[in-house]
């Protein structure tokens, strides 16, 4: 009986085994399994770092900017490139890439060899935002001309004069290209040495970019300028002859002659009978009006014209001369350098760089003294009446309405800031 009884508690402890097997051992291996079905793996697969078209994860990068007077053979020599591939780079046909004409603080990458040498396998070169060229090392050299893609985009933008138009331009973040343009357009219509606080202005405008970055104003599409309370207008339109600005009424806003001579800056004296010479110290006419600028500021022709003196004397250093035509002359003083190739006889066009900012001759800072003859007299150029290009015609006036009311809409529902209590900057 005993036997029996044992007999039977060993099954029952058996089939007590089994049910706790399968109930709780055998779950969890089919958990695991159907987990170990399930397993995800994030791999990440590293992307490849490419450059101008190039794969440089196991190569050197290196950028630095071309410095003055640095020609791109001495650059090539520094990192090892043969010197029958440098040879080849100098004598590169003026149709691919003239390497005379690399120019200081220009960018340039070199892609080398991660050794001790440093030997350079490609460099590419950057005159421009937009413009690289590659130069490729191998056995022999490979050149490729290449551009970044650009892309416009129309932008507008409303700002109030607080003190005076270069603060409040530079607090909005306004390229100093938009402003000279805007300058440029209302030149003669509006005084921007004396605009008061309060007046304001909307612009729609172009723009270039590359990779999100500004490179360039195409053109503006539009303004509209309050001062002192009166409302002016600017409308781009071709009536043939090219692109042109006029107010709302239609009648030409350029003029033969530009204002400024000069990027917009501020003037530090005008024409006047009667002002004493801070060099000479002594009382006597300033028959000039003086653009206070950086040393190497370009200097423009403000228009076309031939050049009949480009030389140095001592009151006036280096300086050009211009004849416009048969009433008007033009003189640009105290120059740092007159520009290449302009000289004596040379033709120049209305916005040319004739030579920069400078303090030569008797000065006693960097300034532009910029002379104007009418007729053989001299008088204030700020104050010349200059006859204005031709208006609309009526065959053209339909378009031009048309135009005119489409870009006033878009001014009109340009927002002007709110109001600040406290001023964006003194006078």
């Amino acid at each position: 009986m005993q036997r029996r009884w044992l007999s039977f508690f060993g099954i029952a402890l058996m089939i007590v085994a089994v049910v706790f097997v399968n109930r709780y051992y055998l779950p969890s291996l089919t958990e695991q399994e159907a987990s170990s079905d399930s397993v995800s793996f994030d791999i990440k697969i590293k992307e490849p770092s490419v450059l101008y078209g190039m794969v440089v994860d196991d190569f050197l990068v290196i950028e630095d900017k071309v410095k003055r007077n640095e020609r791109l053979g001495d650059i090539l020599e520094a990192y090892n490139v043969p010197a029958k591939l440098i040879n080849q780079v100098s004598q590169l046909s003026r149709n691919v890439f003239d390497a005379r004409k690399i120019a200081a603080n220009k960018k340039y990458t070199l892609i080398c060899d991660q050794d001790s040498l440093k030997t350079a396998k490609a460099l590419v070169y950057e005159p421009n935002p937009i413009d690289y060229i590659i130069f490729r090392f191998e056995d022999s050299l490979t050149v490729d001309v290449c551009k970044r893609d650009v892309i416009t985009v129309e932008k507008s933008i409303a700002g109030e004069i607080r003190s005076n138009l270069s603060e409040t331009i530079e607090e909005l973040g306004i390229s100093h290209e938009l402003t000279n343009k805007f300058v440029d357009i209302f030149g003669w219509q509006v005084d921007f040495q004396r605009l008061q606080k309060g007046d304001k202005f909307k612009l729609i405008y172009e723009e270039s970019q590359v990779e999100g970055v500004t490179v360039s104003i195409n053109q503006i599409k539009a303004i509209y300028f309050e001062h002192f309370g009166s409302p002016y207008y600017a409308f781009p339109f071709d009536q043939g002859e090219g692109m042109n600005y006029y107010d709302a009424e239609g009648k030409s806003l350029r003029k033969a002659l530009l204002k400024y001579p000069i990027e917009f800056t501020r003037i530090s004296s005008r024409y006047t009978m009667s002002r004493f010479h801070p060099v000479q110290k002594r009382w006597k006419a300033h028959l000039g009006t003086d653009f206070a600028a950086p040393t190497g500021t370009p200097i423009r022709s403000v228009g076309d014209g031939t050049v009949e003196e480009a030389q140095y004397k001592s009151n006036n250093g280096n300086y050009v001369k211009i004849r416009h035509n048969g009433t008007y002359t033009t003189q640009y003083l105290h120059m740092s350098r007159i520009a290449d190739g302009v000289r004596a006889g040379t033709r120049v066009r209305q916005g040319q760089t004739i030579g920069y900012v400078g303090s030569t001759g008797l000065a006693t800072g960097p300034h532009l003294c910029y002379r104007f003859w009418k007729n053989g007299v001299q008088v204030d150029a700020l104050k010349a009446d200059l006859p204005p290009s031709e208006p609309i015609q009526k065959s053209h006036m339909a378009a031009f309405e048309t135009v005119k009311g489409d870009l006033t809409k878009k001014l009109d529902s340009i927002a002007f800031p709110e109001q600040r209590q406290e001023p964006i900057a003194s006078i």
